[in-house]
Protein backbone atom coordinates (compact mmCIF):
# COMPACT_ATOMS: atom_id res chain seq x y z
CA UNK A 1 0.00 0.00 0.00
CA UNK A 2 2.73 2.27 0.70
CA UNK A 3 3.12 4.99 2.56
CA UNK A 4 -0.36 7.12 3.67
CA UNK A 5 -0.26 10.19 5.24
CA UNK A 6 -3.57 12.04 6.23
CA UNK A 7 -3.62 16.31 5.93
CA UNK A 8 -6.69 17.63 8.04
CA UNK A 9 -7.83 20.77 7.47
CA UNK A 10 -10.13 23.07 5.32
CA UNK A 11 -9.75 21.83 1.67
CA UNK A 12 -9.84 23.83 -1.48
CA UNK A 13 -9.89 22.80 -4.76
CA UNK A 14 -11.94 23.37 -8.30
CA UNK A 15 -13.47 21.08 -10.77
CA UNK A 16 -14.48 23.23 -12.83
CA UNK A 17 -13.46 27.20 -14.21
CA UNK A 18 -14.53 29.55 -12.00
CA UNK A 19 -14.54 32.34 -15.19
CA UNK A 20 -17.29 30.33 -17.00
CA UNK A 21 -18.94 28.82 -14.04
CA UNK A 22 -18.47 30.92 -11.07
CA UNK A 23 -17.63 30.36 -6.97
CA UNK A 24 -19.46 27.16 -7.77
CA UNK A 25 -16.70 25.75 -9.41
CA UNK A 26 -15.14 25.25 -6.30
CA UNK A 27 -15.21 22.57 -3.92
CA UNK A 28 -14.30 23.43 -0.09
CA UNK A 29 -14.57 21.17 2.96
CA UNK A 30 -14.68 23.32 6.11
CA UNK A 31 -13.29 20.24 7.82
CA UNK A 32 -11.58 18.44 5.11
CA UNK A 33 -8.53 15.58 4.61
CA UNK A 34 -6.69 15.32 1.83
CA UNK A 35 -4.97 10.94 1.96
CA UNK A 36 -1.39 11.10 0.48
CA UNK A 37 0.32 7.89 -0.85
CA UNK A 38 3.19 7.45 -2.10
CA UNK A 39 3.39 10.83 -3.67
CA UNK A 40 0.10 11.21 -5.09
CA UNK A 41 -3.23 12.18 -3.46
CA UNK A 42 -5.65 9.11 -3.07
CA UNK A 43 -8.76 11.26 -1.59
CA UNK A 44 -10.27 14.11 -0.96
CA UNK A 45 -13.06 14.27 1.40
CA UNK A 46 -15.04 15.03 4.76
CA UNK A 47 -11.79 14.40 7.27
CA UNK A 48 -13.51 12.68 9.75
CA UNK A 49 -14.84 10.52 7.39
CA UNK A 50 -11.28 9.96 5.61
CA UNK A 51 -9.38 9.27 9.20
CA UNK A 52 -12.21 6.75 10.32
CA UNK A 53 -11.66 4.78 6.79
CA UNK A 54 -7.92 4.71 7.25
CA UNK A 55 -6.79 4.06 10.44
CA UNK A 56 -3.18 3.53 9.90
CA UNK A 57 -2.37 6.70 8.20
CA UNK A 58 -0.33 9.13 9.55
CA UNK A 59 -2.51 11.85 10.41
CA UNK A 60 -1.16 15.61 9.99
CA UNK A 61 -3.79 18.02 11.80
CA UNK A 62 -3.36 21.37 10.46
CA UNK A 63 -6.69 22.54 12.53
CA UNK A 64 -8.32 25.69 10.84
CA UNK A 65 -5.30 25.90 8.02
CA UNK A 66 -6.53 26.04 4.06
CA UNK A 67 -4.92 23.00 2.44
CA UNK A 68 -4.78 23.87 -1.13
CA UNK A 69 -2.93 22.69 -4.69
CA UNK A 70 0.95 23.93 -4.39
CA UNK A 71 0.82 27.42 -6.67
CA UNK A 72 2.36 27.08 -9.94
CA UNK A 73 4.39 30.23 -12.08
CA UNK A 74 3.94 29.86 -15.22
CA UNK A 75 6.49 32.45 -16.07
CA UNK A 76 9.83 33.30 -14.16
CA UNK A 77 13.37 34.22 -15.10
CA UNK A 78 15.28 32.17 -11.60
CA UNK A 79 18.21 34.01 -12.79
CA UNK A 80 17.01 37.63 -11.82
CA UNK A 81 16.36 36.70 -8.28
CA UNK A 82 19.13 38.38 -6.85
CA UNK A 83 18.49 41.83 -8.88
CA UNK A 84 14.25 41.82 -8.26
CA UNK A 85 12.98 45.35 -6.72
CA UNK A 86 15.61 47.24 -8.51
CA UNK A 87 14.89 51.08 -9.02
CA UNK A 88 13.30 53.09 -11.93
CA UNK A 89 13.73 51.13 -15.34
CA UNK A 90 11.33 50.09 -17.97
CA UNK A 91 11.77 47.20 -20.35
CA UNK A 92 14.42 47.86 -22.89
CA UNK A 93 16.40 49.26 -19.97
CA UNK A 94 15.52 47.28 -17.14
CA UNK A 95 17.30 44.26 -19.88
CA UNK A 96 20.52 46.47 -20.06
CA UNK A 97 21.10 47.95 -16.34
CA UNK A 98 20.31 45.05 -14.50
CA UNK A 99 19.17 41.37 -16.41
CA UNK A 100 22.29 41.88 -19.08
CA UNK A 101 25.00 42.07 -16.41
CA UNK A 102 23.46 39.47 -13.82
CA UNK A 103 23.03 36.91 -16.51
CA UNK A 104 26.37 37.05 -17.34
CA UNK A 105 27.22 35.59 -13.94
CA UNK A 106 25.83 32.39 -14.79
CA UNK A 107 28.66 31.56 -17.03
CA UNK A 108 30.15 30.25 -13.64
CA UNK A 109 28.09 27.12 -13.03
CA UNK A 110 28.40 27.66 -9.49
CA UNK A 111 26.98 30.80 -9.35
CA UNK A 112 24.24 29.03 -11.38
CA UNK A 113 23.78 26.51 -9.01
CA UNK A 114 23.76 29.33 -5.60
CA UNK A 115 21.18 30.98 -7.16
CA UNK A 116 18.90 28.14 -8.46
CA UNK A 117 19.29 26.54 -5.16
CA UNK A 118 17.81 30.11 -3.21
CA UNK A 119 15.30 30.13 -5.88
CA UNK A 120 13.46 27.39 -5.53
CA UNK A 121 13.54 27.44 -1.46
CA UNK A 122 12.07 30.76 -1.49
CA UNK A 123 9.87 30.07 -3.95
CA UNK A 124 8.77 27.13 -1.47
CA UNK A 125 8.60 29.26 1.33
CA UNK A 126 6.06 31.19 -0.64
CA UNK A 127 3.85 27.62 -1.17
CA UNK A 128 4.66 27.93 -5.02
CA UNK A 129 5.50 23.74 -5.81
CA UNK A 130 5.98 24.24 -9.83
CA UNK A 131 7.65 26.79 -11.76
CA UNK A 132 8.07 27.67 -15.53
CA UNK A 133 11.46 29.25 -16.15
CA UNK A 134 13.47 31.09 -18.56
CA UNK A 135 17.28 30.46 -17.78
CA UNK A 136 20.24 32.43 -19.67
CA UNK A 137 22.37 30.91 -22.77
CA UNK A 138 24.35 29.41 -20.72
CA UNK A 139 23.70 25.41 -20.93
CA UNK A 140 25.05 25.17 -17.25
CA UNK A 141 22.21 27.97 -15.64
CA UNK A 142 19.58 25.17 -17.17
CA UNK A 143 21.95 22.42 -15.59
CA UNK A 144 21.96 24.26 -12.20
CA UNK A 145 18.01 24.77 -12.18
CA UNK A 146 17.09 20.87 -13.13
CA UNK A 147 19.79 19.76 -10.54
CA UNK A 148 18.37 21.86 -7.67
CA UNK A 149 14.44 20.94 -8.81
CA UNK A 150 15.46 17.44 -9.14
CA UNK A 151 16.81 17.16 -5.83
CA UNK A 152 13.71 18.55 -4.11
CA UNK A 153 11.71 16.56 -5.89
CA UNK A 154 9.82 19.45 -7.74
CA UNK A 155 7.90 19.69 -11.75
CA UNK A 156 9.83 22.43 -13.11
CA UNK A 157 9.48 23.49 -16.81
CA UNK A 158 12.81 25.00 -17.89
CA UNK A 159 14.98 26.58 -20.77
CA UNK A 160 18.03 27.70 -22.05
CA UNK A 161 17.47 31.38 -23.06
CA UNK A 162 18.29 31.94 -26.37
CA UNK A 163 19.73 35.38 -28.03
CA UNK A 164 22.01 36.08 -31.08
CA UNK A 165 21.50 39.89 -31.21
CA UNK A 166 20.60 43.13 -29.73
CA UNK A 167 22.32 41.73 -26.45
CA UNK A 168 26.02 41.94 -24.84
CA UNK A 169 28.78 39.72 -27.00
CA UNK A 170 28.91 37.63 -23.71
CA UNK A 171 25.19 37.00 -23.72
CA UNK A 172 25.18 35.94 -27.33
CA UNK A 173 24.56 32.83 -28.97
CA UNK A 174 24.07 32.05 -32.39
CA UNK A 175 21.20 30.55 -34.64
CA UNK A 176 23.25 26.79 -35.08
CA UNK A 177 24.48 26.70 -31.15
CA UNK A 178 20.77 27.74 -29.62
CA UNK A 179 19.24 24.74 -31.79
CA UNK A 180 22.36 22.73 -30.76
CA UNK A 181 22.29 23.37 -27.13
CA UNK A 182 18.29 23.34 -26.58
CA UNK A 183 18.54 19.94 -28.61
CA UNK A 184 21.33 18.68 -26.17
CA UNK A 185 19.40 19.81 -22.64
CA UNK A 186 16.09 18.67 -24.30
CA UNK A 187 17.58 15.10 -24.66
CA UNK A 188 19.28 14.63 -21.26
CA UNK A 189 15.90 16.25 -19.34
CA UNK A 190 12.94 16.33 -20.68
CA UNK A 191 10.60 13.62 -19.19
CA UNK A 192 13.31 13.09 -16.66
CA UNK A 193 11.21 12.48 -12.90
CA UNK A 194 9.28 15.69 -13.18
CA UNK A 195 11.41 18.13 -15.54
CA UNK A 196 10.28 19.45 -18.43
CA UNK A 197 12.32 21.15 -21.36
CA UNK A 198 10.80 24.76 -22.21
CA UNK A 199 12.16 25.70 -25.85
CA UNK A 200 13.11 29.17 -25.14
CA UNK A 201 13.71 32.46 -27.29
CA UNK A 202 14.06 35.55 -25.11
CA UNK A 203 11.29 37.49 -27.62
CA UNK A 204 12.06 38.48 -31.36
CA UNK A 205 14.66 41.31 -30.35
CA UNK A 206 16.53 39.33 -29.36
CA UNK A 207 16.84 36.85 -31.94
CA UNK A 208 17.38 36.80 -35.48
CA UNK A 209 14.71 35.35 -38.12
CA UNK A 210 17.59 32.77 -38.68
CA UNK A 211 17.26 31.52 -35.06
CA UNK A 212 13.77 31.78 -34.71
CA UNK A 213 13.40 29.49 -37.71
CA UNK A 214 16.17 27.38 -35.69
CA UNK A 215 14.19 26.95 -32.56
CA UNK A 216 10.63 26.51 -34.83
CA UNK A 217 12.30 23.76 -36.05
CA UNK A 218 13.37 22.00 -33.07
CA UNK A 219 9.81 22.93 -31.78
CA UNK A 220 8.79 20.68 -34.99
CA UNK A 221 10.73 18.44 -34.00
CA UNK A 222 9.27 18.02 -30.88
CA UNK A 223 5.73 19.02 -30.51
CA UNK A 224 5.07 17.53 -26.82
CA UNK A 225 7.48 20.64 -25.30
CA UNK A 226 6.68 23.48 -24.18
CA UNK A 227 7.83 26.52 -26.16
CA UNK A 228 8.30 30.13 -23.96
CA UNK A 229 8.77 34.02 -25.05
CA UNK A 230 7.23 37.28 -24.51
CA UNK A 231 4.95 39.19 -27.06
CA UNK A 232 3.51 42.89 -26.73
CA UNK A 233 4.84 43.77 -23.18
CA UNK A 234 5.66 47.34 -24.01
CA UNK A 235 4.81 50.31 -26.44
CA UNK A 236 8.25 50.61 -27.15
CA UNK A 237 9.32 47.11 -27.14
CA UNK A 238 6.16 46.44 -30.27
CA UNK A 239 7.78 49.18 -32.25
CA UNK A 240 10.83 48.23 -31.78
CA UNK A 241 9.65 44.53 -33.06
CA UNK A 242 8.01 46.27 -36.42
CA UNK A 243 11.45 48.20 -37.33
CA UNK A 244 13.02 45.11 -36.76
CA UNK A 245 10.69 42.99 -38.73
CA UNK A 246 8.63 45.39 -41.05
CA UNK A 247 7.55 42.45 -43.23
CA UNK A 248 5.34 41.11 -40.26
CA UNK A 249 2.02 41.68 -40.03
CA UNK A 250 2.31 42.31 -35.89
CA UNK A 251 4.54 41.18 -33.29
CA UNK A 252 2.99 37.84 -33.07
CA UNK A 253 3.74 37.03 -36.91
CA UNK A 254 7.52 37.19 -36.07
CA UNK A 255 6.61 34.20 -34.18
CA UNK A 256 4.11 32.38 -36.40
CA UNK A 257 6.25 33.15 -39.37
CA UNK A 258 9.14 31.02 -37.98
CA UNK A 259 7.18 27.80 -36.67
CA UNK A 260 6.76 29.61 -32.91
CA UNK A 261 3.17 30.02 -32.51
CA UNK A 262 1.31 26.47 -31.64
CA UNK A 263 -0.78 25.25 -28.30
CA UNK A 264 1.97 24.68 -26.28
CA UNK A 265 3.26 27.92 -26.68
CA UNK A 266 3.65 29.96 -23.54
CA UNK A 267 3.28 34.32 -24.61
CA UNK A 268 4.13 36.39 -21.57
CA UNK A 269 2.61 39.08 -20.93
CA UNK A 270 0.16 39.62 -24.12
CA UNK A 271 -1.08 43.04 -22.93
CA UNK A 272 -1.18 45.09 -26.09
CA UNK A 273 -2.58 42.90 -28.58
CA UNK A 274 -3.75 43.41 -32.04
CA UNK A 275 -7.25 41.85 -32.93
CA UNK A 276 -5.41 39.25 -35.27
CA UNK A 277 -3.10 38.30 -32.79
CA UNK A 278 -5.71 37.42 -30.10
CA UNK A 279 -7.83 35.89 -32.50
CA UNK A 280 -4.66 33.54 -34.00
CA UNK A 281 -3.78 32.86 -30.38
CA UNK A 282 -7.46 31.56 -29.21
CA UNK A 283 -7.41 29.77 -32.61
CA UNK A 284 -4.53 27.47 -32.12
CA UNK A 285 -5.33 27.15 -27.82
CA UNK A 286 -1.56 29.35 -27.05
CA UNK A 287 -1.49 30.17 -23.87
CA UNK A 288 -1.44 33.93 -22.46
CA UNK A 289 0.46 34.21 -19.08
CA UNK A 290 -0.44 37.47 -17.16
CA UNK A 291 1.85 38.97 -15.20
CA UNK A 292 0.47 41.76 -13.02
CA UNK A 293 3.51 42.92 -10.49
CA UNK A 294 5.68 42.90 -13.52
CA UNK A 295 3.21 44.81 -15.82
CA UNK A 296 2.89 47.48 -12.76
CA UNK A 297 7.09 47.68 -11.31
CA UNK A 298 7.51 48.20 -15.12
CA UNK A 299 5.09 50.47 -16.68
CA UNK A 300 3.59 48.12 -18.64
CA UNK A 301 0.11 47.81 -18.80
CA UNK A 302 -2.93 46.72 -18.03
CA UNK A 303 -3.81 43.02 -18.85
CA UNK A 304 -7.28 42.69 -20.42
CA UNK A 305 -8.21 39.48 -18.06
CA UNK A 306 -11.92 39.51 -18.64
CA UNK A 307 -11.88 40.41 -22.49
CA UNK A 308 -9.46 37.89 -23.67
CA UNK A 309 -11.09 35.49 -21.20
CA UNK A 310 -14.59 36.35 -23.07
CA UNK A 311 -12.92 35.31 -26.12
CA UNK A 312 -11.82 31.68 -24.68
CA UNK A 313 -8.27 32.31 -24.24
CA UNK A 314 -6.41 30.34 -22.23
CA UNK A 315 -4.38 32.05 -19.22
CA UNK A 316 -1.57 31.56 -16.34
CA UNK A 317 -0.81 33.55 -13.66
CA UNK A 318 2.84 34.31 -12.98
CA UNK A 319 5.13 36.69 -10.85
CA UNK A 320 8.17 37.33 -13.47
CA UNK A 321 10.49 37.31 -10.84
CA UNK A 322 12.79 39.27 -11.38
CA UNK A 323 10.81 42.25 -13.36
CA UNK A 324 8.29 40.97 -10.81
CA UNK A 325 8.74 42.51 -7.98
CA UNK A 326 7.46 39.48 -5.44
CA UNK A 327 7.96 35.81 -5.13
CA UNK A 328 4.78 35.79 -3.93
CA UNK A 329 1.85 34.50 -5.98
CA UNK A 330 -0.63 35.75 -2.82
CA UNK A 331 1.20 39.10 -3.60
CA UNK A 332 0.50 38.24 -7.75
CA UNK A 333 -3.36 37.76 -6.74
CA UNK A 334 -3.59 40.60 -5.36
CA UNK A 335 -1.97 42.66 -7.90
CA UNK A 336 -4.27 40.96 -10.85
CA UNK A 337 -7.06 41.86 -8.75
CA UNK A 338 -6.14 45.51 -8.48
CA UNK A 339 -5.20 45.79 -12.44
CA UNK A 340 -8.86 44.12 -12.99
CA UNK A 341 -10.07 46.89 -10.46
CA UNK A 342 -7.81 49.54 -12.91
CA UNK A 343 -9.84 47.59 -16.19
CA UNK A 344 -13.27 47.75 -14.31
CA UNK A 345 -13.53 44.25 -13.82
CA UNK A 346 -13.05 42.92 -10.46
CA UNK A 347 -11.83 39.33 -10.13
CA UNK A 348 -13.51 36.93 -7.84
CA UNK A 349 -11.58 35.20 -5.15
CA UNK A 350 -12.41 31.96 -6.87
CA UNK A 351 -10.81 33.19 -9.88
CA UNK A 352 -7.43 34.31 -8.53
CA UNK A 353 -6.91 31.28 -6.50
CA UNK A 354 -7.56 29.56 -9.62
CA UNK A 355 -5.36 31.34 -12.02
CA UNK A 356 -2.64 30.51 -9.05
CA UNK A 357 -3.34 26.58 -9.21
CA UNK A 358 -5.55 24.84 -11.90
CA UNK A 359 -5.44 27.68 -14.18
CA UNK A 360 -1.50 28.20 -14.51
CA UNK A 361 -0.89 23.99 -14.52
CA UNK A 362 -3.61 24.39 -17.21
CA UNK A 363 -1.90 27.16 -19.09
CA UNK A 364 1.40 24.62 -18.99
CA UNK A 365 -0.66 21.48 -20.41
CA UNK A 366 0.01 20.41 -16.91
CA UNK A 367 -3.48 20.54 -15.71
CA UNK A 368 -3.80 16.55 -15.49
CA UNK A 369 -1.22 16.62 -13.13
CA UNK A 370 -1.22 19.27 -10.80
CA UNK A 371 -3.37 22.36 -9.68
CA UNK A 372 -6.60 19.71 -8.57
CA UNK A 373 -7.82 18.13 -5.17
CA UNK A 374 -8.54 15.36 -6.59
CA UNK A 375 -7.48 11.67 -6.65
CA UNK A 376 -4.87 10.36 -9.03
CA UNK A 377 -3.16 13.94 -8.79
CA UNK A 378 0.39 14.79 -7.47
CA UNK A 379 0.37 15.77 -3.78
CA UNK A 380 2.26 19.33 -4.45
CA UNK A 381 -0.14 21.06 -1.69
CA UNK A 382 0.29 24.47 0.10
CA UNK A 383 -1.29 25.16 3.61
CA UNK A 384 -2.77 28.57 4.08
CA UNK A 385 -3.10 30.20 7.80
CA UNK A 386 -6.05 32.50 7.13
CA UNK A 387 -4.90 34.76 10.23
CA UNK A 388 -0.90 34.91 9.58
CA UNK A 389 -1.20 38.63 10.86
CA UNK A 390 -3.26 40.52 13.15
CA UNK A 391 -4.39 42.83 10.33
CA UNK A 392 -5.67 40.09 8.51
CA UNK A 393 -6.93 37.79 11.54
CA UNK A 394 -9.42 40.63 12.75
CA UNK A 395 -10.60 41.34 9.00
CA UNK A 396 -10.98 37.14 8.34
CA UNK A 397 -12.89 36.86 11.51
CA UNK A 398 -15.60 39.19 10.10
CA UNK A 399 -16.11 36.44 7.39
CA UNK A 400 -19.34 35.21 6.47
CA UNK A 401 -18.21 32.79 4.23
CA UNK A 402 -14.87 30.85 2.52
CA UNK A 403 -14.31 33.81 -0.05
CA UNK A 404 -14.21 36.46 2.44
CA UNK A 405 -12.18 35.20 4.86
CA UNK A 406 -10.18 34.36 2.00
CA UNK A 407 -9.89 37.20 0.16
CA UNK A 408 -7.40 39.51 3.14
CA UNK A 409 -4.63 36.88 2.91
CA UNK A 410 -5.14 37.47 -0.95
CA UNK A 411 -4.77 41.14 -0.66
CA UNK A 412 -2.67 41.43 2.73
CA UNK A 413 -0.67 38.04 2.67
CA UNK A 414 3.05 36.98 2.41
CA UNK A 415 5.35 34.28 3.42
CA UNK A 416 3.96 34.22 6.85
CA UNK A 417 0.40 32.97 5.42
CA UNK A 418 2.28 29.73 4.68
CA UNK A 419 1.93 27.13 6.87
CA UNK A 420 3.44 24.07 5.41
CA UNK A 421 4.15 22.99 1.37
CA UNK A 422 4.02 20.00 0.23
CA UNK A 423 6.22 18.52 -2.81
CA UNK A 424 5.01 14.98 -3.78
CA UNK A 425 3.73 14.78 -0.65
CA UNK A 426 6.61 15.25 1.52
CA UNK A 427 6.86 18.23 3.58
CA UNK A 428 9.50 20.99 2.74
CA UNK A 429 11.54 22.71 5.39
CA UNK A 430 11.04 26.35 5.52
CA UNK A 431 13.78 28.92 4.54
CA UNK A 432 11.54 31.74 6.36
Amino acid sequence: MGDTTLLLGQTLGFDGDPFADGPAAARHHTHGGVLIRDGRIADVGDGATLRADHPDARVIDHGAALISPGFVDAHVHYPQTAIIASWGKRLIDWLNSYTFPEEARFADPDHAAMIAARYLDLVLANGTTTVASYCTIHPASVEALFTAAQARGMRVAAGKTCMDRNAPDDLRDTAQSAYDDSRALLRKWHGVDRLSYVITPRFSPTSSPDQLQALGALWAEHPDCLMQTHLSEQVDEIAWVRSLYPQARDYLDTYEAHGLLGANGLYGHAIHLEPRERERLAEVDAALIHCPTSNTFIGSGLFDMAGLMAQGQRIGLATDTGGGSSFSMLRTMAAAYEVGQLRGHALHPAQLWWLATAGSARALRMGDRIGTLAPGFEADLTVIDLASTPAIAQRAAQADDLWQALFPTIMMGDDRAIAATYVAGRPVASVK
